[in-house]
């Protein structure tokens, strides 16, 4: 029976997204990356920098950023303090530093200075998990591995009923990788967040305007939420 229900929830969550990969692709034609970079070290760096910052920070940052430090070799070779100042406005600037010091040391050590294109080698450099992998491989490599699970997917996803896991970034890439055509993982990406933060937001989700609302198991019940909180606000106003 256990098997019979999971079978059943894995094809309900293929076709809800059958019905919406179609839609997102409508309303974000121009969905990409939007982390500045010309080549998979600057990618790489990036994704490294982008944690706990906005993308838009990182590409202020990085304008100047890759006009100094141009190879792996640069980066393995910078004086820590410089480094620091030059990324403290990413935050967790030491800790960044740390990453990307040590980052620079195995390319030029283990990798002839290159970025290398497999998951395995990626998540070996330090301060590179699954998700910063996955953005390489799928955006530098064009090699659709996995599916990156930032805050705005994990959002989306559980409000769309796709995953069973509220937090745990790797089991909502598994669930995702079972129900999303694996020539879309990428592009999956990509979509989902730019509706996490054009629609689809934490705090007050503008469920009213979202295309997705009829295949969407959440968005009714923001709905009435929102049509109650605003019916109390009434009464109370006439009081």
């Amino acid at each position: 029976m256990a098997a019979k229900t999971r079978s059943s929830t894995l094809e309900t969550r293929r076709q809800r997204v059958k019905a919406i990969l179609p839609i997102l692709k409508r309303t974000y034609p121009h969905a990409q990356c939007s982390l500045d970079y010309t080549n998979p070290l600057e990618l790489l760096v990036a994704t490294i920098l982008s944690a706990q910052c906005t993308d838009e920070r990182v590409n202020i940052v990085t304008k100047d950023l890759f006009k100094k430090y141009r190879s792996a070799k640069d980066f393995a070779q910078a004086k820590p303090e410089q480094l620091e100042r030059d990324i403290q406005s990413t935050g967790f600037f030491r800790n960044k530093t740390r990453s990307l010091r040590g980052m620079g040391q195995a390319l030029v050590e283990r990798h002839q200075g290159q970025v290398p294109a497999t998951m395995e080698e990626l998540t070996h450099l330090p301060g590179v998990g699954r998700k910063t992998a996955n953005v390489v491989l799928g955006n530098a490599f064009d090699q659709n591995v996995g599916v990156v699970v930032d805050t705005h997917v994990t959002r989306v996803a559980n409000r769309l009923g796709l995953t069973s896991h509220a937090v745990d970034a790797v089991k909502i890439e598994h669930d995702l990788m079972q129900i999303v055509p694996r020539e879309e993982w990428t592009l999956w990406s990509h979509l989902l967040i730019h509706h996490g933060r054009r629609i689809c937001q934490a705090r007050k989700p503008r469920c009213a305007e979202c295309p997705l609302l009829p295949h969407c198991p959440a968005g009714p019940k923001f709905i009435r939420a929102e049509q109650s909180n605003a019916a109390k606000a009434a009464r109370k106003k006439r009081s």
